[in-house]
Formats: C-alpha cells, structure tokens, sequence
C-alpha cells in the first residue's frame, strides 16, 4: 500500500474503523473543479460523505451549490454555510410539511426539490401557500434508468405546465439524473449519454418557448460528470458525489476519472482460527453489504485473500499468509461502495500528513436532524 496512506500511530483508533485522509479529499476536490471548468458548475452530492466539515471543504473552495438526498443531509449542508441547496427527492406524506418547516427555519436558503407528478405537487403547493412561501421545484427526467421520473415528452410537459401554474410551487429547472450509465470507455458512455442528453435540451427548448423559466439542469452523477463537463450549456449544474472520497467500485466502472480513494477501513485481527484463515472485525455492519460477499473490500497489503465468510462482526480471509498474523494485528481495507459505509459510521478518524488529527460525525447518517 501507498506510504501516503500510513497512519503515524493507530493505538487510539477503535476498530472496524472508517479513516478519511484530508489531504486526498482536498486533492480530489481539486480535481473535480479542474474537470468543471470552474467551482460555479458544480453542485456536489454530499449522500457520499453526509459529513458537515466536508460541506465547509468545499465552500473554501468556491463551490457554492450542493445537492443531497434527505433533510438530515439539507440541514447538514446548511449548518456548514451552504445558501444553495437541492434535495433531489420528490416529497409525499410528511415530507410536505417537512418542506414547509425547511423553508421558515432557513429564509436565507435557496431551497429546491424535485417532482414528477401532479398529486404530491398539488399537496406540496398547498401547504407552501397556506404558510405564505413557495419552494422551488426541477421536474425530473427519466433518461433511461426508469427508477424516477418522466421521459422528455407531453406528459412531462404537462407537468411543468403545472409547476408553472400552482401557487406556492416556483418553476426553477429539470432534474437530470443517469445513474444507470455505466459504459467502461468514456467514448461509449460519451455517445449514451448525449444520445439522451438531445432530447433533454429539445424539451427544454420546447418549455422555454412556452415562455416558462427553466433556470437550471442539474446533471447526471459521479460516472457522467465528466461527459458534461465538456458541454458550455450555461444552465448544466453537475452533481458528481463519491469522487470526494472514490471507492473500488467506481475506479472499477470508470477507469477514465483517476481520484485516489481518500477513505480506508482500518481493521484487526481478532481471531486466527485455522492455518490458513484469518478472522477480522470487519463485518457487514461496518463495510457495505449490497456489493457481492466476498467483493466488499479489497486488501492492499493482502492480495491473496479470499474473503470467505462475513457476518455482522466477522470477516474471514483464506490467505497462504495467515502465519504472518497474530490477534491484534493491522490491515487496511479499501471498500467497493463508500456511499452506504459512511452510514453505517457514526464518526470517522481524519488523517492528515500522517497524523491522526481528530473525528468528524457523519452527520447526517440519520434520517432527521432537527427537521
């Protein structure tokens, strides 16, 4: 493993433990802008990280927009000095007044959401008006991944029609998310992406024309970043997320986006219970479970292991080297899928040059804060 990733003195380092190495996310965030041309195109997911110091990384670096998943995520973003902030989530039962109690808490936050369908719209107007307000909302496009969304065409229109028309809805763009393109050239995921990409921009033509504002396109994920980086359309807003810390799975799917993994886990061994295995503490309740058993991490100084069993709290690996290993001992593990591994932290230890500097709370691993 790089020397850049070892840790001075690890004794007060509670294990299974989720490392961020400060240095890597400044050079990671570094790079996102060089990729946008500029901080004012971006607006990062935080659902990577969910961690305020992070938010405030980002702001020193003039990235003014941010984009999140949940209200935990929102409140966070904005107790970091976030004025810009998008939940792509479209709102239904308690949710609306949620929204509506958003609102009121942070006047001086330019807040928007997504939507794609007239019944929760119509309740979410309602309630904005009854309280005096209005929120603004970005109709969301199903660009093919068929999981939100309406595609580019009369029933989508339709609905902008009726963000345009409900009082206490603001219309304020189109939402434009594809994560589903996972095209391992960027040649090939370059000509699918622009493939729907010209049916956004006609629809967006055709709403305009309508004489209705469609002020922003926020677009695509970490994957497609790139791809419309390369567009001057001034309304795209891009919103890559796990770039800030990277993982296995998408230096894996996107060879193309070089960013070092900026997080490690930091794992013990507890157990050596045959010659040739050795258990960890590394179970699914510290490292994300939704990558197949037995591809949720990879181990740097161990490339011969074969992770053979995980459960809760144990993880074991069949090595050649086991004899090398003793109860107690260190390995660092670099997780396939860092987004839900952060959730499953309530802190992670920062490292910065070497040293370990102090924690961070992932804030916003839960579902509510105060909202």
């Amino acid at each position: 493993m790089d020397d850049c990733y070892r840790i001075a003195d690890t004794s007060g380092i509670l294990t299974p433990a989720l490392i961020v190495y400060r240095d890597m996310v400044e050079q990671n965030l570094a790079h996102m802008i060089e990729i946008a041309g500029d901080a004012s195109r971006l607006r990062p997911h935080c659902k990577t990280h969910k961690t305020k110091e992070i938010v405030e990384m980002e702001i020193a670096c003039g990235i003014t927009k941010h984009k999140c998943a949940t209200f935990a995520e929102a409140e966070m973003c904005v107790a970091a000095g976030a004025k810009d902030v998008f939940l792509a989530y479209s709102l239904v039962g308690p949710n609306i007044g949620r929204a509506v109690k958003f609102v009121e808490s942070y006047p001086d936050v330019e807040f928007c959401v997504t939507g794609d369908h007239e019944k929760p719209l119509r309740q979410l107007g309602e309630a904005m008006s009854a309280a005096g307000n209005s929120i603004g909302v970005l109709l969301d496009i199903d660009t093919g991944q068929h999981r939100t969304g309406l595609v580019p065409g009369e029933a989508a229109r339709e609905i902008y029609r009726f963000i345009v028309e409900t009082d206490g809805l603001t219309p304020a763009g189109l939402h434009v998310y594809d994560g589903h393109q996972h095209q391992l050239e960027r040649d090939d995921r370059r000509a699918a992406i622009n493939a729907e990409w010209k049916k956004v921009v006609a629809f967006r033509d055709g709403l305009v024309a309508e004489g209705w504002p469609v002020g922003k396109i926020v677009c695509g994920g970490t994957g497609s970043f790139p791809v419309y980086a390369e567009k001057d359309d001034p309304t795209i807003q891009m919103s890559p997320g796990t770039c800030v810390y990277n993982d296995i799975g998408y230096s894996e799917h996107f060879p193309d986006m070089v960013f070092p993994p900026a997080t490690l886990m930091l794992t013990r061994v507890i157990s050596r219970p045959t010659d040739d295995r050795v258990t960890l503490d590394l179970g699914y309740k510290a490292v994300a479970s939704d990558p197949p058993a037995g591809k949720r991490t990879i181990f740097p100084d161990l490339p011969d292991a074969e992770q053979v069993l995980q459960n809760e709290e144990h993880l074991v690996l069949q090595t050649s080297r086991a004899g090398e290993f003793e109860p107690g001992d260190e390995l660092f593990a670099v997780p396939r899928h860092i987004c839900p591994t952060s959730a499953l932290h309530k802190e992670v230890y920062v490292v910065s040059n070497g040293e370990l500097i102090g924690t961070w709370t992932i804030a916003s691993r839960d579902r509510k804060l105060t909202i």
